[in-house]
């Protein structure tokens, strides 16, 4: 196995979720080389693993907004050809949708990706080879399964998501660096945490002499964190940051704190202790997974308590 491409575009946890897929095909096949297509949003993700030696992005999100332009057309051109200019031995599609089925179908060499049963959409017709892989797993099994099916290896019990945070000075620096971030945004309402909850926790970190860092990436998220800091001392709201300046700012806090969010289960992959809160979604499913220190609170329709936050955090930290 000399080249192998990797089709995960979306979301942030969902890329995520698949760079353990990385670190297995490069333990299988020394000399292996791996390129990703991925959305140029979360280009910086893929290309903190050192076993990636290619990242090529795609802006389908951004396409869809006018897809017929002359703009457009020539974006897509100029993706597809640099794509074609590689022949692969494998091009694994782990998304398991149209639009990354489509994508892998640009490539040369044999496409690999879920069965009829394993995927939301019939794609069948776009790959050479199909396999079975069962829902009810997290989708890092599900995505290590799909890839070790496919290049016929044995994937080992470890979680390995070889991340490395970018080494960079820092857009902004926290106040101290006895900081913890707190992940209030996530992408449905029905996933926040209650601002409550979030002003508790913020006040027992601060009773720690622990300052809350408050990230945000939209004026909304911005809004949040205002009114969040005003109720916890101390408090501090960066400046909007894009991942990898936030990549270097979760490996410096002391522990992390979020909602069902992308930045989350990069936290997790990056090492830090992590406790991720759950109000609406399974974490079994696709909760913090194969992290070294991480914890999943909550659940469908069972938010955590703030103490019961603090408390996963003190063993988390009691157990480093």
């Amino acid at each position: 196995m000399q080249r192998v491409l990797l089709v995960k575009t979306s979301s942030l946890g969902d890329v995520v979720h698949n760079l353990p897929v990385v670190s297995d095909v490069a333990a299988a096949f020394p000399g292996v080389v791996i390129d990703w297509v991925v959305e140029e949003a979360f280009a910086a993700i893929p290309r903190m693993h050192p076993g990636i030696r290619r990242v090529r992005p795609v802006a389908l999100r951004r396409w869809r907004r006018a897809p017929w332009s002359a703009a457009v057309r020539s974006e897509w051109r100029g993706f597809t050809t640099a794509l074609r200019s590689e022949r692969y031995d494998a091009v694994i599609d782990t998304q398991g949708l149209f639009k990354s089925a489509l994508l892998a179908h640009q490539a040369h060499g044999p496409k690999h990706g879920l069965d009829w049963a394993s995927s939301r959409e019939p794609l069948r017709w776009f790959y050479d080879r199909t396999y079975r892989v069962p829902w009810g797993q997290h989708a890092v099994a599900r995505n290590r399964s799909l890839a070790a099916q496919a290049l016929g290896y044995a994937t080992a019990p470890a979680v390995d998501y070889g991340l490395r945070a970018p080494a960079m000075a820092a857009v902004w620096t926290p106040p101290a660096s006895n900081y913890v971030l707190l992940l209030h945004a996530t992408s449905a309402e029905r996933k926040l945490w209650p601002e409550a909850h979030w002003r508790d926790l913020g006040a027992q970190l601060a009773a720690r002499g622990l300052i809350a860092v408050l990230p945000w990436g939209s004026p909304a998220e911005l809004q949040r964190s205002e009114r969040l800091a005003e109720g916890i001392p101390g408090a501090a709201i960066p400046p909007r940051l894009d991942l990898d300046p936030l990549a270097t700012l979760v490996t410096g806090a002391r522990a992390v704190i979020g909602a069902d969010t992308g930045l989350t289960h990069l936290a997790g992959a990056l090492g830090v202790p992590t406790a991720g809160v759950y109000c609406a979604t399974d974490p079994a499913a696709t909760g913090l997974y194969g992290c070294a220190r991480a914890a999943n609170l909550g659940g469908i329709g069972r938010p955590p308590a703030p103490a019961a936050v603090m408390a996963a955090l003190e063993s988390l930290w009691s157990a480093r």
